[in-house]
């Protein structure tokens, strides 16, 4: 169950708890119908969940009308050849604007009003905006990747876009509440990449490359066509992860800023190391490697490019020289990433680890593999999913590939086991 994290961005925007929601929407059907609805926090928790992934339809409409969005941008799912029946139209003739999506206890995030009547929205908003952003950064950094990430992310999102609807407010303040729309949107986009959930992925990615134009910002356009080049990867789409992560190379702020295009040349390399042409993965990793020997690492950057530093670079050319079968070189590089990784760096350090174990293993260093591997295993009752998941899932088929017999793939099963019992 992958869960609604629009509606629940939505939830969380309007300050509302789920019995709370409930008795809006009761009260909404009681003044459509006539009669009083039967909504309890557990329908509301059902929809947050992903348990019910399209409402009945008065309850579709009434969500609508609360949020002022259609049932398909609040996150919900028709089935598959499912229209809307003509019998529902009439109760869809009020007008949603942007202004009823905002609610009561999201307005007193918004700009104070003047005596004049007038809003005027300006650099501070988008600061304090700024500031939530690279406190998201830090959580991604420090706990990995969520639903409720995807969730605080999609709701600052939404917060950039409504300032923009508010009142008055410069073009520069304007194109930098894009630029933070589609920075949040991007956050999103990531933590649906890195769990693995292709539709939200791709949704968020189109409505971020979107805001991203309308900022005019290539360093974002880079972020990401990066995050595209990996959704395309995991859908083993190759040529269209190659073309996004080539599109990444070419923006303007790799021409402006040796470090990004260090960032998105090693990014490139990892893609085309996917293919299994040796010659310009390579290539393109030398280009990351002299490019990052020229960037100034003391100049002020965006806080999502915080991350990229010698031990990510490592760790990206691990992942070239493993697809590429240089298992030893790989395994190298690893070393250096996780003795140069910030101790921040949590969810980093358990990727990079599990692709130690992987390289090892690749080379018949079973003992070794397995040693490795330990520390990064979840608690008892608890699971890995995403990237990570995915990770864990090859180690323990390489294992039974390349020792079935083996003590270490005998314990590997038990412990396999004892797992799903606890769950």
């Amino acid at each position: 169950m992958t869960g609604n994290p629009h509606l629940a961005a939505r939830i969380e925007r309007a300050g509302l708890k789920q019995d709370e929601l409930a008795n809006r929407l009761n009260q909404r059907i009681e003044d459509l119908t006539g009669q009083v609805g039967k909504l309890t926090d557990r329908h509301v928790r059902n929809w947050v969940t992903g348990k019910t992934r399209w409402p009945q339809a008065r309850q579709r409409v009434v969500l609508e009308e609360e949020f002022g969005a259609t049932a398909e941008e609040l996150g919900f799912i028709p089935p598959a050849g499912r229209t809307r029946a003509p019998s529902e139209d009439p109760l869809r003739r009020r007008t949603f604007t942007t202004t009823a999506a905002a609610s009561l206890a999201a307005a007193a995030l918004l700009p104070a009003a003047p005596s004049n009547g007038s809003r005027r929205v300006g650099m501070t908003d988008a600061d304090r905006l700024e500031r939530n952003f690279v406190d998201l950064v830090q959580a991604d950094n420090e706990s990995g990747i969520s639903v409720k990430l995807e969730t605080r992310a999609l709701t600052h999102a939404q917060h950039a876009l409504d300032l923009q609807a508010v009142g008055y407010a410069s073009t520069r303040v304007r194109q930098r509440l894009y630029y933070l729309a589609a920075a949040f949107t991007g956050t999103a986009l990531w933590a649906a990449v890195d769990s693995r959930e292709a539709q939200r992925a791709s949704g968020h990615l189109n409505q971020a490359m979107k805001l991203a134009g309308m900022a005019g910002s290539s360093e974002m356009q880079m972020r990401l066509w990066g995050h595209a080049a990996l959704l395309s990867y995991q859908q083993r789409h190759l040529p269209d992860a190659l073309a996004a992560a080539a599109a990444g190379t070419r923006q303007h702020i790799c021409r402006q800023d040796p470090l990004f295009r260090s960032l998105a040349s090693a990014r490139l390399a990892g893609i085309q190391s996917a293919l299994g042409d040796p010659t310009p993965a390579l290539r393109s990793l030398e280009v990351a490697e002299k490019a990052y020997a020229r960037a100034d690492r003391e100049e002020e950057r965006a806080p999502w490019m915080a991350f990229f530093d010698r031990a990510e670079l490592d760790g990206l050319s691990a992942l070239v020289f493993g697809r590429l079968g240089k298992h030893a070189e790989s395994e190298a590089h690893l070393h250096r990433t996780l003795a140069r990784l910030r101790p921040e760096y949590r969810r980093n350090r358990t990727y990079y680890g599990l692709n130690l174990a992987l390289s090892q293993l690749a080379q018949g260093e079973l003992e070794q593999a397995y040693a490795t591997v330990l520390p990064h295993l979840p608690a008892p009752g608890k699971r890995m999913t995403g990237r990570t998941g995915n990770l864990l899932e090859q180690f323990g088929q390489g294992l039974t590939r390349t020792a079935p017999k083996s003590r270490i793939a005998v314990e590997w099963a038990d412990r396999h086991a004892e797992g799903e019992e606890h769950r």
